[in-house]
């Protein structure tokens, strides 16, 4: 049995865990929510329940309705995000169940008259977020094993603490975060990572990342060549693992060597995965800054390597909703994971042909927009752009 044969078994055996919930049946926490919409005020109005109304999200009376083309599309967006960068699929997510399908503002009528009813809609959105980027994150790891832009043992350290911090945070928070706070620390935790990148384009940040850039400008060199009918095998300089151990794995990509010491990422996997998990994404986000300027990978490594690392906390943190009864919308979220599929098979494959650069300048643009609008909306009731 070849290596590629058994990582296609593993991951086989994490996609199955990752999907086993989708075999439960919609009603298997409907007392929570029944008692949620029970001590809702009955009315027309605001923040109030009408009985007569068509079911919507969660089966809701009067819930909103998401279209599912809509839907669809904005799932295969959010698969080609995250598998391109390694991150920003859990924020895009976020984006379209919040402001694109309008949950968010649904949920915030409730804020007053029904606290309860506002956190169960919360911790949906949460866990709905990383069923998706679970899914994007099975399908890049996959085929950024393939290409040889996946650091293995990397990927495999950030995955054991990711495990920790995955599983105490739904754990803990569960049922007890409100829309409006959720909103807030959301932007916050976005808008500080757009800081910290942009920081990393200036003459300082980039100074310290020789060996990344030299990585990046060899694997962008041979990717031209190779698009302008050149005959090369970029499979032999991919990922090579030169040296493993309990304190040092030293590695080459392109004929660039870097090394790490293993605690390093288990550490920063439990901080990042703990993060991630109470805002409801998969952690790319902080993963792609971590791996790019702690690790000094170059983004093109640490869009597969985070990938993977997700996968594992989403697997995990997705277990640990489910076990504290956080419902889910199950016909909505399985149209998405299709979107997710198609997306995710593009980016790896679409990826290669954009610079490091104008990858890192999305994602700054991407975190700027999104952090200060629901900072904004969260923690001061001020609405910068339309939507929830």
């Amino acid at each position: 049995m070849t290596q590629t044969t058994k990582s296609f078994i593993v991951l086989g055996i994490l996609a199955a865990l990752l999907l086993t919930p989708l075999i439960l049946p919609d009603t298997a926490f409907a007392d929570k929510l029944t008692d949620a919409i029970a001590k809702t005020p009955v009315g027309t109005g605001k923040g109030q329940i009408d009985p007569k109304a068509a079911p919507g999200y969660l089966g809701i009376p009067g819930g909103p309705n998401v279209n599912f083309i809509v839907a669809f599309l904005w799932a295969v967006w959010v698969g080609w995000i995250f598998s391109t960068v390694g991150a920003f699929g859990g924020i895009m997510a976020g984006v379209g169940h919040i402001s694109v399908f309008g949950l968010g503002t649904y949920a915030a009528t409730f804020k007053d008259t029904s606290p309860v009813l506002n956190k169960v809609i919360t911790d949906s959105i949460r866990v709905s977020n990383q069923f998706l980027v679970g899914m994007s994150a099975l399908i890049s790891s996959i085929n950024y094993y393939k290409m040889g832009r996946l650091v293995v043992p990397l990927g495999i350290a950030l995955a054991i603490g990711s495990m920790g911090g995955s599983y105490l945070v739904p754990l803990l928070t569960a049922g007890k975060v409100s829309f409006k706070a959720y909103q807030g620390y959301f932007g916050l935790f976005v808008l500080l990572l757009g800081c910290w990148m942009l920081y990393e384009t200036t003459p300082a940040g980039a100074a310290k990342k020789k060996a990344a850039k030299a990585a990046a400008d060899a694997f962008e060199k041979v990717m031209k060549e190779k698009k302008a009918g050149a005959n090369v095998d970029t499979r032999e300089l991919g990922v090579k693992i030169v040296e493993f151990s309990a304190s040092r794995v030293r590695f080459t990509f392109y004929g660039v060597e870097f090394h790490f010491n293993p605690l390093f990422p288990v550490i920063g996997g439990f901080v990042i995965a703990a993060v991630a998990s109470f805002i409801g994404v998969g952690g790319g986000f902080l993963l792609v800054p971590f791996l790019t300027s702690v690790s000094g990978l170059p983004m093109y490594l640490s869009a597969g390597t985070s990938a993977f690392a997700v996968l594992i906390g989403m697997i995990t943190s997705i277990f640990s909703y489910i076990q504290q009864g956080t419902i889910v919308h199950w016909s909505l979220i399985g149209l998405e994971m299709a979107g997710i599929v198609a997306g995710s098979i593009l980016g790896p494959y679409t990826s290669k042909y954009l610079p490091d650069k104008a990858l890192k300048i999305l994602f700054i643009v991407l975190a700027f927009v999104t952090g200060i609008d629901y900072f904004m909306k969260g923690f001061f009731g001020v609405k910068l752009l339309p939507g929830g």
